[in-house]
């Protein structure tokens, strides 16, 4: 018989109990993750803590005033979401091109990009999730030297023309 979704009924074939959903609480996190100096890494949901197959969370906590050195995450997509802070991001081949985030925003890294993350406040931590499309503990620290100064840069997605217009 298929489900609303047209699909067998998986409930029948799995132990929903063990295997369905899976809180981690704030306490569970685990700081034994690759690190990036000028930064700590705590992971959430990997598969040995939730049996997550295709994606990873965590948290970031970058200090008053510092900045992380220059990474990347080889072919993994992450994103950032600010929950407490001034996140200044530096990006490309030089860390050539700048841009900030405050609570509430998201921020996109695509597969190999070299890039910073600095915390734009002096007396305040910056705080974030972080998700990433991969299981991977991924974190490749490079030895740039960065360009200054960097240049601006808004992204506006062809969708968007209005927003090129306010940048």
């Amino acid at each position: 018989m298929a489900d609303a979704l047209g699909e067998e009924s998986h409930a029948a074939k799995r132990d929903w109990r063990d295997h369905g959903v899976r809180i981690v609480h704030s306490d569970e996190l685990d700081a034994n993750t690759p690190q990036t100096p000028g930064m700590n890494r705590a992971a959430a949901i990997t598969h040995a803590s939730a049996g997550a197959s295709s994606l990873w969370a965590g948290t970031v906590t970058i200090h008053p005033n510092a900045k992380t050195g220059a990474h990347h995450h080889g072919p993994v997509e992450s994103v950032i979401y600010v929950l407490r802070g001034r996140a200044r991001m530096r990006w490309g081949e030089r860390l050539e091109f700048t841009a900030e985030a405050g609570p509430g925003d998201f921020i996109f890294i695509p597969p190999y990009a070299p890039h910073q993350e600095i915390n734009a406040l002096p007396d305040e931590p910056l705080v974030c999730v972080l998700a990433r499309s991969g299981q991977a503990p991924v974190v490749v620290n490079l030895d740039i030297t960065p360009a200054e100064p960097p240049e601006e840069a808004a992204w506006v997605d062809p969708c968007h023309p209005q927003l090129a217009e306010e940048a």
